[in-house]
């Protein structure tokens, strides 16, 4: 039997017609909420391990850089990966990565160990269950409302805090880290049969056509040859374009911006200013609420506004926010304030970026390019986990670091404005 049979054996032809779709972003919706409920968890789990083991806050957030540089260098590597051997077979051995090195954590006694685990492992799953995961449904499942339906599926991620961090939080002060690793295993193996049964590879699969379409989709075969290497000649070639490096260095500072520096450094933050573990964990919980309602929205619009203009204005006020956070007096008021504001945008530049890339690549092209472009906003990330962390061991606080990362927000801000949307099919007509 071929691989693209192997692919579509278990699919049968699915009720509700073009609507199904959405039974398909519902249950990728779940395994990126759960990708980002692990990518969180570092966060939650910080203090209670200095405690557990004497591990200096620098070797653990190091670790969490490491998975938050993986979970982004995967992605193009995994939209390749898609392409070749098929969606459902991707998420499916992701998830099972995801379970496996996250329940393993549990023996772990060693900084090695919580390297390997949360760090090499889960960063490599998570990554294959991330944004790039999203965009390359959207193009396959919806011809329309694809900006609307990106900012949902990039909304998991808020939900994924959401939902997440307030309960593992409260698992932490009730029996410790070890109960939140078991939970995070079981909710990544819980997805495995929702993924196998319900996720058909594209629309044409099972005799339907994609959302908004009036021409029947055709399977496609699955590409061939090394994933890897069509990964890097996507770069090569992406990397001639403005364009991508634009995107590159403002995803680069969103990362910087987001899960590197609050993701992982905003409990232990307000930590040093007297803030209990699950009321920092409450924060980011409301900054993720706000967040579901911002970066949806932000995909409404992406369908009906320069994409160029909302960057601006989401880097704009995330840098803004992040300068006044530490000159707040911390009280319920003023965090709640800052709570607001930096959570309507925590990842609202998604969608923008996702039809950016989209107008300059070219439907076929656009997952692998935004997976690299993806890649550089996990290394910001990583960059400011690590760059946090060391500021606070040698300098005592995390005045400088934030402010810095403040900065970067209004860089980014402009150099939005400067992003071409100019098509570049011509230079990747080859890929």
């Amino acid at each position: 039997m071929s691989s693209a049979a192997l692919q579509e054996a278990p699919v049968r032809r699915r009720p509700f017609g073009q609507n199904y779709a959405f039974v398909v972003v519902a249950v990728i919706f779940l395994a990126l909420l759960a990708s980002a409920g692990l990518r969180a968890t570092p966060g939650v789990l910080m203090l209670p391990l200095q405690g557990a083991f004497g591990w200096d806050v620098g070797v653990i957030s190091s670790s969490a850089a490491v998975g938050i540089f993986l979970y982004g260098l995967a992605g193009p590597f995994a939209a390749a990966v898609m392409q070749r051997f098929g969606i459902r077979r991707t998420v499916l051995g992701a998830l099972l990565l995801m379970s496996a090195s996250t329940g393993a954590s549990y023996f772990m006694t060693a900084p090695w160990q919580l390297f390997l685990t949360w760090g090499l492992l889960s960063g490599i799953g998570s990554g294959a269950v991330a944004n790039v995961l999203g965009a390359t449904i959207v193009n396959r499942w919806f011809t329309t409302n694809r900006g609307l339906v990106m900012g949902l599926l990039t909304a998991s991620t808020a939900t994924g805090t959401l939902i997440f961090m307030p309960g593992l939080a409260a698992l932490v002060a009730w029996g410790g880290w070890k109960p939140v690793v078991l939970t995070v295993a079981a909710c990544c193996a819980a997805l495995i049969p929702l993924v196998y049964f319900l996720v058909p590879e594209r629309p044409a699969s099972i005799g339907l056509r994609s959302f908004g379409s009036r021409h029947d989709d055709h399977v496609a075969p699955p590409a061939q040859g090394n994933p890897f290497v069509a990964a890097i000649s996507n770069l090569v070639r992406a990397a001639q374009t403005r364009a991508f490096w634009f995107l590159f260095a403002t995803f680069f500072i969103c990362g910087f911006t987001t899960n590197g520096l609050v993701g992982t450094h905003l409990i232990a933050f307000c930590g040093d200013h007297g803030i209990v573990e699950v009321q920092a964990a409450g924060l980011l919980a409301l900054m993720g609420f706000f967040d579901l309602f911002g970066t949806t929205l932000s995909g409404w619009l992406t369908d009906r506004f320069d994409p160029r203009k909302l960057l601006f204005f989401y880097y704009g006020l995330r840098g803004l926010s992040l300068i006044y956070l530490p000159y707040s007096d911390f009280s319920l008021v003023s965090l709640s304030v800052f709570a607001v504001f930096y959570g309507l945008d925590w990842i609202a530049t998604v969608p923008p970026t996702v039809r950016i890339a989209n107008e300059a690549f070219g439907d076929k092209n656009a997952p692998l390019v935004f997976g690299w472009v993806v890649a550089g906003h996990q290394l910001g990330a990583a960059c400011a986990a690590f760059f946090a962390g060391f500021m606070r061991s040698s300098q005592g606080d995390y005045l400088q670091a934030f402010m810095i990362a403040g900065l970067t927000g209004i860089i980014a801000a402009v150099l939005s404005l400067l992003i071409t949307r100019r098509p570049a099919q011509p230079v990747l007509a080859a890929a």
